[in-house]
């Protein structure tokens, strides 16, 4: 999908020229503290513009056209910065990757305050007893946070109803993407309100890689949207989908840097709502950041300020020559997609 707003870009000059991209493109590869997403080596490309640093940081296995809206988001922060904020912090889970119950208390124990955690399952080679094995963790080890689990579209609908009617006794906040497609998700809570079971469903990929993202709205899928900056095309996109849908909506990360962040900071910071504690403290889980003020929460709110890169750091974690290759001929194959 790529943002209404760059589609056509003959004759426009809100795109700005690729030189001036691939000037101040500096590539990094940022260790992770634990696998994450199949991730422990997180790479990203920042740019600078005259409204601030920017990043492109789409996953290595998208195709270019889906990352496309990715660097519709980057030339937004770097170029035309940010909608005005309502309030000045936002709220901000814990994020407990699929590991062992007994490595829970050490990955909460990164978070600084946070309130509500979210913990990951339906992981690759795991199965449902390791899940509620890892719920249950979380809970003795927080036992007034919220929980809410993701499950990245890793459950068929049989096996996510057998899930959530486990987990229920967890009372969840809510559960995100236990199946891939939107038929599913409807059918998941469909079939979970028929068993008195009142979890509610969030649709995360169903938004952010859906060529209508509004699709799972219209067809009453899920009660609440998690949006992203970055595969939305940017804040203003993004928060032009919430309003749209009409339901509440979570601000979540897609694994960056504090630079990216920052762009989801001004999401949070910028909806008329915010009812559900943000996504956006996953900085925790890297072992290296591009700046020596990383965006990571205090007391369980993340601050709204500007991020400004570290050379030192840039330096220190920059990507090998290839891999900064790699990504120089991706960023203009995109902007190749974006200029039409």
């Amino acid at each position: 999908m790529i943002p209404h707003q760059f589609q056509d870009h003959s004759g426009r000059d809100d795109l700005p020229a690729l030189a001036d991209l691939l000037t101040t493109a500096r590539v990094v590869s940022l260790p992770m503290k634990v696998r994450f997403r199949g991730v422990v080596e997180r790479e990203v490309l920042l740019l600078e513009g005259p409204a601030g640093w920017a990043e492109f940081s789409p996953f290595l296995e998208y195709d270019d056209a889906e990352a496309a809206a990715w660097l519709a988001a980057a030339v937004e922060a770097g170029w035309q910065g940010f909608p005005p904020p309502v309030r000045d912090s936002v709220p901000v889970n814990a994020t407990v990757p699929a590991v062992a119950p007994e490595q829970v208390p050490g990955v909460l124990a990164r978070y600084d305050g946070a309130r509500t955690v979210k913990i990951k399952v339906a992981e690759t080679g795991q199965d449902i007893d390791q899940d509620v094995a890892r719920v249950a963790a979380v809970r003795a080890a927080a036992p007034d946070a919220k929980l809410r689990v993701d499950a990245n579209g890793g459950w068929d609908v049989a096996a996510a109803v057998a899930a959530l009617t486990r987990l229920a006794e967890y009372s969840l906040e809510y559960a995100e993407q236990p199946v891939p497609e939107i038929a599913g998700l409807r059918d998941v809570r469909t079939e979970l309100r028929r068993r008195g079971i009142d979890t509610p469903i969030a649709a995360d990929e169903s938004v952010r890689k859906a060529a209508d993202p509004l699709r799972v709205a219209c067809e009453e899928a899920a009660d609440l949207i998690v949006v992203k900056v970055q595969p939305l095309g940017g804040v203003r996109r993004a928060l032009d989908i919430v309003a749209q849908a009409g339901l509440p909506a979570v601000v979540s990360s897609a694994l960056d840097s504090s630079v990216g962040i920052r762009a989801g900071v001004a999401l949070a910071a910028a909806l008329p709502e915010l009812p559900y504690a943000c996504g956006l403290a996953t900085v925790s889980l890297m072992d290296g950041d591009v700046t020596t003020d990383s965006l990571v929460p205090v007391a369980g709110q993340l601050p709204v300020r500007d991020v400004v890169p570290d050379p030192v750091l840039l330096d220190r974690f920059a990507a090998p020559e290839d891999r900064r290759q790699w990504w120089l001929d991706r960023l203009e194959r995109t902007y190749r997609l974006l200029e039409g």
